[in-house]
């Protein structure tokens, strides 16, 4: 028996507030690789590994809030735990390496490729495997061509996302960038429910779902902790003024080592001096 599925339960509050979190997620991240590009290499991995949490934990959580929206009206439906925290733990990791091989690697066009191609299937493999975690007295089906679609959609948003940690400065083009990724990664979920169809059991919609926990009493508790960490994380951003300066105040433009120009102001006059270079011996008396 053919299911209906029914993906706006809650009309546009579910997409709106997915597409915000997923939008809150890429524009942490990607300042969180920005900043650590401009840092030292100590700080350099701290830097990369919370760009890739909130990254990954942006993702999971737009899934998540899309995902109570979501309801087949023949039949209840739960989740399973361990799959669904699976699901987050894949995103950050998968994420993490495709973010710690710019991070480390640079701006090369192998390193985002590379890069992108492994966080782009990551974020795919969350959303099916989130929608592994699925359980209802029936089972999901997909159109090929649909899935290979947004799991294309996965891999150009990610590798648009890496370029922009490198390329983009300042506070407006990387919030553009943080909005484009939001809209790639929303376009790739509802791309993939798309591609589901629903096969129920003759018994379908009899009793609750088998072996899983309700929606409601799940999704909403378990996405606290991710709402947290992005809220942590984005003070953690919003205090580091280097972050949205673009570079440490004080210190050289990366690469030319050359110390920051000081105005002087003498009288009415204005002069720009640099460190003063090692000075020439000189008899005493022209010094």
């Amino acid at each position: 028996m053919q299911g209906t599925v029914d993906g706006f339960s809650y009309g546009l509050v579910t997409p709106v507030v997915a597409f915000l979190m997923a939008c809150l997620g890429a524009a942490l991240g990607l300042r969180c690789t920005t900043r650590s590009l401009r840092s030292e290499r100590s700080f350099r991995a701290g830097w990369l590994a919370l760009g890739a949490t909130s990254i990954g934990s942006g993702i999971w959580t737009m899934h998540f809030v899309a995902m109570t929206g979501f309801t087949v009206r023949e039949a209840p439906v739960g989740y399973d735990k361990p799959l669904t925290f699976a699901s987050l733990a894949l995103a950050v990791v998968m994420v993490g390496i495709g973010i710690f091989i710019v991070g480390y690697r640079g701006a090369t066009r192998m390193a985002l490729i590379t890069g992108g191609i492994i966080m782009g299937l990551g974020i795919a493999s969350m959303h099916y495997l989130g929608m592994a975690g699925m359980r209802f007295q029936g089972q999901f089906a997909y159109d090929t061509v649909t899935v290979a679609l947004s799991v294309v959609i996965a891999v150009v948003a990610a590798t648009a996302a890496l370029w922009a940690a490198v390329s983009v400065h300042g506070f407006l083009p990387g919030l553009g960038a943080s909005v484009v990724m939001g809209v790639a990664v929303s376009g790739m979920h509802y791309t993939g429910m798309a591609a589901l169809s629903v096969h129920l059991h003759p018994a379908a919609g009899t009793g609750s779902a088998p072996g899983g926990d309700e929606p409601t009493s799940l999704l909403v508790p378990m996405l606290l902790g991710p709402f947290c960490f992005l809220l942590l994380a984005g003070v953690i951003v919003m205090f580091d003024p280097r972050v949205v300066m673009g570079a440490a105040p004080g210190r050289a433009a990366p690469g030319t080592g050359r110390q920051p120009a000081v105005t002087v102001q003498r009288g009415h006059a204005r002069t720009s001096c640099r460190a003063p270079a090692r000075r020439a011996s000189q008899p005493p008396w022209n010094r």
